[in-house]
């Protein structure tokens, strides 16, 4: 018999996730070397939600974890079938794992949290609360008494103060992996690289309502965190990527232009400028000066180029249904 192609073999997986039928929530947690929480956040979550009477499953995805995690979860599934395991190849990353969960989960409604137990699953019902009462698409978690070293948190309020700031939206901890969504958040928008951080500001320049909910923080008991100085560099650039895609995504001559015009002017006046000293007799070929308002006008020249190509790029793949998002329609 010839061997099952692997594209057979995912159209396979997704039918029978398709044939089960939909659940009310789905709670994704992805895991990187965190043996010693599987069960017991595995138990808290499920006695939680059953208070409440919804369907639900709970799926761990496992990031290229090098203990014992996997089948803390296979035990876990033996104990209740709702809990699922998706167990990654590699290390691909948090924001990989999410997208991983997400293909495979069935629920209305999503619900983030990291499987360190610092998160607290009694706080579910409160998200849930949130997103019907208020009428909101996507309720971000803020640790307001975050129980964590003194060098993560101060640089965590940069961030999100940066964030905050340049991406428009009134949110205190865009850090806090715990949050609840409605699935067609994640129908519009797609997160990759570490713009997991990233998704509500997002989601609110597509239009969704976005709130914050403050949760219990609970210190770290289990483990180490997987999280390095590397991380803040990269959050940097990362921030400057969602400033760029959700603001000149579809005009990207607005923003290189606007740097462009400043260096080319600004060389042209310092160029004018000399230019007047030189019909005063005055001997320029050792002048910085010069060198520098001919720099600026060729990288002012190169820049708005650059937008002019962005801009040629932009039109000839522009689709319309990139550029706004639909709620409903009637009729």
């Amino acid at each position: 018999m010839e061997p099952q192609r692997a594209a057979d073999r995912d159209d396979t997986v997704t039918a029978l996730d398709a044939g089960r039928g939909r659940l009310d929530i789905s709670v994704l947690v992805p895991v990187l070397n965190e043996q010693e929480t599987i069960q017991p956040l595995a138990a808290r979550t499920a006695g939680v939600l059953d208070g409440l009477g919804k369907e639900f499953e709970i799926i761990f995805v496992d990031d290229g974890s090098s203990d014992q995690t996997s089948e803390r979860v296979r035990e876990a599934h033996r104990e209740d079938p709702r809990v699922r395991l998706v167990q990654l190849r590699r290390n691909f990353g948090k924001a990989a794992a999410l997208c991983a969960g997400i293909d495979v989960s069935r629920g209305d409604i999503l619900i983030t949290m990291d499987g360190d137990l610092q998160d607290d699953p009694e706080e579910i019902p409160r998200f849930l609360d949130m997103l019907e009462v208020e009428g909101l698409e996507l309720v971000s978690g803020w640790k307001k008494k975050r129980h964590d070293p003194i060098m993560k948190r101060y640089p965590s309020k940069l961030f999100n103060w940066a964030t905050r700031i340049m991406g428009s939206l009134d949110l205190h901890d865009f850090n806090c992996g715990f949050k609840a969504y409605r699935r067609e958040v994640f129908d519009q928008i797609a997160i990759y690289g570490e713009l997991h951080r990233f998704i509500p500001v997002l989601a609110s320049r597509k239009g969704f309502r976005v709130g914050e909910l403050v949760v219990r923080h609970h210190p770290r008991k289990h483990g180490v965190s997987k999280y390095g100085w590397d991380r803040y560099y990269k959050g940097l650039l990362d921030l400057i990527t969602v400033f760029f895609i959700t603001r000149y995504t579809r005009r990207p001559l607005h923003l290189f232009g606007a740097i462009g015009l400043f260096s080319l002017f600004g060389g042209f006046a310092i160029n004018f400028y000399l230019f007047v000293r030189w019909l005063d007799s005055e001997y320029l070929s050792n002048r910085p000066l010069l060198l520098l308002g001919v720099l600026m006008m060729l990288i002012g020249i190169q820049v708005l180029t650059t937008g002019l190509l962005g801009e040629m790029i932009t039109y000839k793949n522009f689709d319309r249904t990139d550029s706004y998002s639909v709620k409903d329609t009637i009729g």
